[in-house]
């Protein structure tokens, strides 16, 4: 959902998206719900298949958003070299007085949770663009 989400709000810059997990299940298409959700804000995900992370991909990021303080401890961890491009996808929003919180995770939680999680994404995405705009033209 977050690289639908995204790829949809960066569609007119020059940023790339990707995405990958700490836990995946590689190849693994989107939930149904998911698909159902971001099909409603003009997003497709129907080639979208699930990966691991790598040194590969890290190396090639200028930025990684993780979910959840617990993906970016996971990153930390797996790979503390790159630790400086690591970023919780909220940090750059304020929701209920607070900036950096988790996004939630939907799985399992019906299809008012994937709702809320596109919700908290959508909200995130000012921030990160714009993060990503100031890390361009400091470039």
């Amino acid at each position: 959902m977050a690289e639908g989400v995204f790829r949809k709000a960066a569609e007119n810059t020059d940023i790339e998206v990707s995405s990958a997990g700490v836990a995946a299940q590689p190849g693994s298409s989107a939930s149904h719900e998911t698909v159902t959700v971001l099909k409603e804000q003009g997003v497709e995900l129907e080639n979208f298949r699930s990966r691991m992370v790598n040194a590969s991909m890290l190396e090639e990021a200028d930025a990684v958003f993780c979910m959840t303080e617990g993906h970016l401890e996971m990153l930390e961890i797996m790979h503390p070299e790159y630790e400086e491009k690591y970023h919780l996808a909220c940090d750059f929003v304020e929701m209920d007085g607070k900036v950096g919180v988790d996004v939630p995770d939907p799985i399992g939680m019906g299809r008012p949770a994937y709702e809320m999680t596109s919700k908290v994404l959508n909200a995130a995405m000012g921030g990160i663009l714009g993060f990503m705009e100031n890390r361009e033209e400091e470039s």
